[in-house]
């Protein structure tokens, strides 16, 4: 078992909803940003939204914003993508993150998390 482990994903249609959540250790719930990131073949992974620890501020893409929340699940160390009116350009490979916390806010530059989920696909179409 890793420190980080993902579930959920899959295809939808346009319009339609996928929750992706990803299990935490315990000292990465407490502690850490915690962050998705999407990759799409020849394209470089990109941030899509963090959390901070406690779940007092959130980030997103501006590509997401008002479709997709990041959450926390405290009953089982888990912070959950939840991502409505789904897009084709939504479609990737989706990964988990988590990194030291170093500002107030949690960024989504991919440098700062420095450990990794497995990838889960989401396919949406049109």
């Amino acid at each position: 078992q890793g420190n980080l482990v993902v579930s959920g994903g899959g295809s939808v249609q346009a319009g339609g909803s996928l929750t992706l959540s990803c299990a935490a250790s315990p000292r990465i719930y407490a502690t850490n940003c915690m962050a998705w990131f999407r990759q799409t073949p020849g394209k470089e992974r990109e941030g899509v939204a963090a959390i901070t620890p406690g779940g007092a501020f959130t980030n997103y893409d501006d590509s997401v914003k008002g479709r997709f929340a990041i959450t926390l699940n405290n009953a089982n160390n888990t912070f959950d993508l939840h991502m409505n009116n789904l897009k084709p350009e939504d479609s990737g490979t989706y990964y988990c993150a988590a990194g030291a916390r170093i500002a107030a806010e949690c960024s989504l530059r991919r440098n700062e998390y420095l450990t990794w989920g497995q990838g889960t696909q989401v396919t949406v179409s049109s």
